[in-house]
């Protein structure tokens, strides 16, 4: 055995030796809270950035459908029978948008099938319309669409 020198002196060492590990340890424990702290911050501002967005899209679609569906009460000659079939259509996919579970499997399916019906009748009209408001006649080289 080892005189009490010998074991102070080691016991010296050895909890130098430990302090590099420790403090390792404490840092990776500091920045993975500060990082899942950031990391929820910003999933919360991409997810309300997103939100935003999927609600504008929808809300623009409504809109859009409540005008055809206006239309098309006033004068039922307005659009063809398959026009009008599209702008059914239109509307219960927008119905069936899942708003309350944003993370169905069917949400980015529907807003696609949306997306799709919405560019099919705005070809049929030869109109251009676009989420910002503007119309615009699909025979104008210089403008962009949706």
């Amino acid at each position: 055995m080892g005189s009490p020198e010998a074991n102070t002196t080691e016991d010296i060492f050895d909890s130098s030796l430990n302090l590099e590990e420790i403090h390792y340890k404490e840092g990776h424990s500091d920045g993975y809270a500060q990082g899942l702290s950031s990391c929820v911050e910003e999933g919360r501002q991409v997810g309300l950035k997103t939100g935003f967005e999927t609600g504008l899209e929808l809300g623009f679609y409504r809109g859009c459908i409540d005008v055809w569906n206006s239309a098309i009460g006033l004068d039922q000659a307005c659009f063809s029978s398959r026009m009008q079939k599209n702008v059914k259509k239109m509307d219960e996919l927008l119905q069936k948008y899942p708003l309350s579970d944003p993370e169905n499997e069917s949400v980015s399916d529907v807003m696609e099938s949306l997306q799709i019906k919405f560019r099919a009748i705005c070809a049929t009209l030869k109109v251009k319309l676009e989420l910002d408001g503007c119309c615009h006649r699909a025979s104008d080289p210089q403008k962009t669409g949706f």
